[in-house]
C-alpha cells in the first residue's frame, strides 16, 4: 500500500509540475519547428549528453502519459536522422511504455479485475491465449493511443516481458514512417502534413498485416490437421449431427430451421440420456415421492388419511408412461417434417468430411458431435459380483428395494436417495466427501444435509466404498471411515458417482481429437475443435452436464458451422443457472460464494428466510433461503442461491436480470403479485436496499420531518 501511495504521489506530482511550468508549450510542433536548427547544433557540439537527455525526457513522458511523444518522435528524426534516430525511439519508447504498463498494474489492475470480473474473464482468456498478437494489432495502427494501449494491457494478464518485446517489433514500423516524417521536418508546414490521407492509408494498409498473418497461420495449422485426409469436392450435408439427446436435437433443429441439409444419427433412441434415461423419468418418480410424503402430512393441513400404500409397481409404470407422452417432442417423425434427416444407426466418423452408417457414407462440410455422458462405474473390489444400479438401469426396477445404498452424494444421488426413502427404501448414501453437494456453498449443503436427514435417509460422510461382499443372500458394501471399516447391508446398490463422456466408438480416435483434461472433447470458443470443421457440445465437451446447457451450446454449434467463414459467435458463459430436484429445490445461477472466494473478488452477501413468506406460510412450505450475491457496494447481482420449494422456477427472475444487466432496485422496483413465492426475490432485494441505505441522508431527511413539524 505504501508502495502504491509513493507512486500516486509521484505522478501527480510530474503532472503539476508540466502544467505548473507550461512545460507543454515544449511539446507542440511549432516550437519544434522554430527550434529545429539550435537542436542540430546542439547535437553536433553534444552527441551524447544529447541523446541521454532525449532518452530520459522521452521515457519519462511516455511513462507517465504526458502529451507530446509524435512531436519527441519528429524530433529524433530531425536530430538524429532516420538511422540512429529509429533506434533512439524504438527503445525509449517501448522502455517507457512499459514503465506506463507496470505502473497500470500495479494501481489500478487489482481493484479493476475485482470490480470487473465477470466482464473481462472473456478479455483476460482471450489475452492469455491470443495477448501477443492482439497487441501487435494494436501496435499497428494508429486508431488508438499508444498511451492508452499502455494502461488498458497493464490490466490484462499478459506477461510484462511479452508486452516489451512485443511492443518493441509492433512500433517498429509506426517509429520508422513518424522518424523519416521528422527527417523531411523543414518541409512539413503542420503537424497535419504527418497524418496525410496518403500516411493514414499507409498505416491502415499496415494494421491489416497482422490480420492477414492471422488468416495465413490459420490456413497454415488447417493444411496441417487436414494433410491426411482428401477433402470431397462435393458435399452432401451442410452439418451431420452424431447423437440426439439435447445438444444434437437443437443443432440439427436450428440446421434445418434456416435450410441447411442435415443429418442426425442417433444409435439408440431419440431424446438421449435427457427424455429416457435423467432428466424426464427422475422428475416423474420425485413427483410420485412427494405425494406420498405429503400424504403422510396430511393431517397436519386437517385431512385424515388412514394409511399410505405406494404401489411401486405403479409408479415405475407412471414413469415410462411420462416418457411415452413428451417422447413425441424429439420423436423421428417430429424431426423429419421439420427438415432434419434422421438416421437410426451407430455413426463412424471416418475423415473431418466424411460419416459411416451402415453401407454410406454423408460427405458434410460440417459435423457436430453430441453423443453425451455415461455413468461413471468407479472400479470398486467385488463390484463384479453384484447387480448394481446406475442411472440408466434405474427405471427398470419393478420391485421396491427394501436397503437401498446411493454411492455419491450429487444431484442425481441425493434426489433418488430422498424419493426412494419417500416411497418406503431405507436408504444410506456413501459420500467419500466431507460433505454433499460439494459444488454449492456450506451453509447450503447443510440446509440439505438436515432435511435429508430429518426423513430418515442415512448420509454417512467421509466414508470410502472399498469392497463388495456377498455372503449367501446378503449383499454388503464395505467402506473405510477413520481407518476403520463400516459394513452396510442392501438390497440394491445406485452408482452415482459422475459421468463420463462418451468420446469412443465411433472414430475420434482415427481422427486424434484433442481431449481434455476432463476426459472430454476439447473446443474452443466457437465450440470447434482442433478440426475448425468439427463442433462438439454437451456432456460430451463440458464444461457443464446440464441439459439445458447443451442446447445452449448447440446453437453456436449450428450458427458457427453454417456461417462461420463470415461470422464467429464465441459461446457465453456469463450466467449460468442449475438446479437440484431435492425437496426443497436448489437453484443457483451466477457465481456462489464458494467460487467468488476461490477467484478473490469482493462481494456483498444478502440473506432473506423465506420462514417470514406468507405465501410459504400459507403452503407449510416455510423453510429456506434466497441468498443473493452482488458486487461490494453495488445492487449489481454476481449470484443467486434458492434453497426452498419452487426454487427452480424463482430462480427465473434472477436469471433474467443478470442476463439483462439488471440489479437488485431493479427486482425492488418490480410489482410482484401477492401472494406467491416469488415475492421471496422482492423481499431479498428489500433486505439489501436496507443493509445499504444512505444513513447520513436518512438523518436529514429525519431532522428536516422533524423541522416541518415544528
Amino acid at each position: 500500500m505504501k508502495k502504491k501511495i509513493v507512486i500516486i504521489v509521484l505522478i501527480v506530482l510530474a503532472f503539476g509540475l508540466f502544467k505548473l511550468f507550461g512545460l507543454d508549450q515544449y511539446l507542440t510542433f511549432e516550437y519544434l519547428k522554430e527550434n529545429q536548427l539550435k537542436f542540430t547544433e546542439y547535437y553536433a557540439l553534444q552527441p551524447i549528453i544529447t541523446i541521454a537527455i532525449y532518452s530520459i525526457i522521452y521515457i519519462t513522458s511516455t511513462a507517465l502519459s504526458l502529451p507530446g511523444a509524435t512531436i519527441l518522435t519528429l524530433l529524433a528524426g530531425a536530430m538524429f536522422g532516420v538511422g540512429l534516430g529509429t533506434l533512439i525511439v524504438s527503445f525509449t519508447s517501448t522502455i517507457g511504455a512499459t514503465l506506463a504498463f507496470l505502473i497500470s498494474r500495479n494501481l489500478l489492475r487489482e481493484s479493476i479485475q475485482n470490480k470487473y470480473a465477470d466482464k473481462l474473464k472473456l478479455i483476460n482468456d482471450g489475452i492469455k491465449k491470443e495477448g501477443a498478437f492482439y497487441l501487435f494489432t494494436l501496435r499497428l495502427l494508429p486508431v488508438f493511443p499508444f498511451f492508452l494501449i499502455n494502461l488498458v494491457m497493464g490490466l490484462t494478464p499478459i506477461k510484462a516481458i511479452t508486452f516489451f518485446i512485443v511492443s518493441q517489433v509492433g512500433m517498429l514500423a509506426g517509429t520508422i514512417v513518424y522518424v523519416n516524417a521528422g527527417a523531411q521536418l523543414s518541409e512539413l508546414e503542420s503537424l497535419k502534413g504527418i497524418l496525410s490521407l496518403d500516411l493514414i492509408i499507409s498505416f491502415s494498409l499496415l494494421g491489416l498485416l497482422p490480420i492477414v498473418s492471422k488468416k495465413t497461420i490459420e490456413f497454415i495449422k488447417s493444411k496441417k490437421v487436414y494433410k491426411n485426409f482428401n477433402r470431397p469436392k462435393k458435399f452432401d450435408y451442410n452439418m451431420v449431427v452424431i447423437g440426439a439427446g439435447a445438444g444434437g436435437l437443437v443443432t440439427s433443429y436450428i440446421c434445418a430451421a434456416i435450410k441447411a441439409k442435415v443429418a442426425l444419427i442417433e444409435k439408440n433412441k431419440m431424446g438421449g440420456d435427457c427424455l429416457n434415461t435423467g432428466c424426464v423419468p427422475s422428475k416423474a418418480i420425485i413427483k410420485s415421492a412427494k405425494i406420498a410424503n405429503q400424504v403422510t402430512k396430511a393431517s397436519e393441513f386437517g385431512v385424515s388419511v388412514d394409511s399410505v400404500n405406494v404401489d411401486f409397481k405403479r409408479v415405475m409404470q407412471r414413469v415410462h408412461e411420462i416418457i411415452k407422452k413428451i417422447e413425441p417432442h424429439d420423436s423421428i417423425e417430429r424431426y423429419s417434417s421439420l427438415g432434419v434427416e434422421c438416421i437410426t444407426d451407430k455413426a463412424q466418423i471416418l475423415s473431418p468430411w466424411e460419416v459411416k452408417v451402415g453401407d454410406r457414407v454423408l460427405k458434410t462440410k460440417n459435423i457436430t458431435i453430441a453423443t453425451g455422458a455415461s455413468p461413471f462405474v468407479p472400479p470398486i473390489k467385488g463390484l463384479g459380483s453384484i447387480e448394481y444400479l446406475t442411472s440408466e438401469n434405474l427405471w427398470n426396477l419393478t420391485e421396491l428395494p427394501k436397503k437401498m445404498v446411493v454411492l455419491g452424494a450429487g444431484p442425481i444421488g441425493l434426489e433418488m436417495a430422498q424419493s426412494f426413502q419417500r416411497l418406503g427404501s431405507k436408504v444410506v448414501v456413501v459420500e467419500m466427501g466431507p460433505a454433499i453437494m460439494s459444488i454449492e456453498d456450506k451453509d447450503v449443503s447443510e440446509f440439505i444435509l438436515e432435511k435429508l436427514s430429518s426423513e430418515g435417509v442415512d448420509i454417512k460422510l467421509n466414508h470410502t466404498a472399498t469392497e463388495f461382499v456377498v455372503d449367501g443372500e446378503i449383499k454388503s458394501l464395505i467402506a473405510t471411515h477413520k481407518g476403520e471399516n463400516v459394513s452396510i447391508e442392501f438390497d440394491q446398490v445406485l452408482i452415482a458417482v459422475g459421468r463420463r463422456a462418451n468420446i469412443k466408438g465411433f472414430g475420434l480416435e482415427s481422427l486424434n481429437l484433442s481431449i481434455s483434461d476432463r476426459g472430454t472433447i476439447q473446443v474452443d470458443e466457437f465450440m470447434r475443435t482442433n478440426y475448425p470443421n468439427i463442433f462438439a457440445c454437451g456432456d460430451v465437451a463440458g464444461p457443464y452436464q446440464l441439459t439445458h446447457m447443451a442446447a445452449h451450446q448447440a446453437w453456436y454449434c449450428a450458427v458457427n458451422g453454417l456461417f462461420g467463414r463470415f461470422k464467429k459467435f464465441r459461446v457465453d458463459y456469463s450466467v449460468v443457472p442449475w438446479c437440484t430436484y431435492t425437496d426443497p429445490e436448489v437453484a443457483t445461477v451466477g457465481k456462489n460464494e464458494k467460487a467468488l472466494s476461490e477467484q478473490g473478488i469482493e462481494y456483498d452477501v444478502t440473506k432473506y428466510g423465506i420462514d417470514d413468506l406468507d405465501r410459504a406460510i400459507c403452503d407449510s412450505n416455510d423453510s429456506g433461503f434466497v441468498k443473493v450475491l452482488t458486487q461490494k457496494n453495488s445492487d449489481k447481482i454476481l449470484g443467486a442461491t434458492i434453497v426452498g420449494v419452487g426454487a427452480s422456477d424463482m430462480l427465473l427472475e434472477f436469471i433474467s436480470a443478470m442476463k439483462n444487466n439488471k440489479g437488485l432496485n431493479s427486482i425492488l422496483g418490480t410489482i410482484h403479485p401477492y401472494p406467491t413465492m416469488g415475492e421471496a426475490n422482492k423481499f431479498s432485494a428489500g433486505e439489501w436496499k436496507k443493509a445499504n441505505a444512505p444513513e447520513k441522508l436518512l438523518d436529514f431527511v429525519k431532522r428536516f420531518h422533524v423541522w416541518s413539524r415544528s
